[in-house]
């Protein structure tokens, strides 16, 4: 258990991390004039990824489950793929990065890195570590739980992203040319 709860809380960090980007990230995309989105959703979105963090540590250290190998290995190397994947996703965005929906006026999309070919590689990144960390100890209710409200939080979120972008956009969301083109990017990135 202590090596898994150092890994949680190494992930905890990386969180700090990705808030002291944001917020270094905020203040040039405001200064540009940047207009905020999704201000409700947001709070949601930091008490249910503190939640998956504290549920990890509190699932393992009641339930006690085993560490099975198989599985704890193969979900640690999803979590470390995740933590590239994001880390991939705001080097690509630069000062565009954020944990909130904040999109400056004029700045056409970003198409490079994962936006390649991904619509929204952050949010890949969040579902596959969400169900992975738990995973790694085998606690399988905070990963299905997780799992089940991230999906809920992410339609909201893509949703509120997607309409913000719509102006930057050449192609109208939703028609059968955005669905074809290589992927939309998203301004922001999200707490896990």
């Amino acid at each position: 258990m202590t090596w898994y709860a150092l890994l949680v809380l190494a992930t905890g960090a990386e969180r700090v991390a990705e808030l002291v980007v944001a917020r270094r990230h905020s203040r040039w995309s405001l200064a540009r004039g940047a207009v905020e989105h999704g201000r409700r959703h947001y709070p949601v979105m930091v008490v249910l990824h503190t939640g998956l963090l504290l549920g990890c540590l509190a699932e393992v250290a009641t339930l006690r489950p085993p560490f099975r190998p198989g599985l704890g290995w193969t979900m640690l190397a999803v979590v470390v793929a995740a933590q590239a994947l994001r880390w991939w996703c705001v080097r690509t965005l630069g000062p565009r990065w954020n944990t909130r929906v904040l999109v400056v006026p004029g700045l056409p999309l970003v198409a490079g890195g994962p936006y390649r070919w991904l619509r929204h590689p952050n949010y890949v990144a969040v579902v596959a570590e969400g169900a992975a960390l738990p995973l790694v100890h085998g606690a399988w209710l905070t990963a299905v739980l997780f799992t089940l409200l991230n999906a809920a939080l992410l339609t909201v979120r893509i949703r509120c992203e997607d309409a913000a972008l719509a102006p930057a956009s050449s192609v109208p969301p939703g028609t059968a040319a955005d669905a074809t083109r290589p992927a939309r990017t998203s301004v922001p990135g999200g707490l896990a």
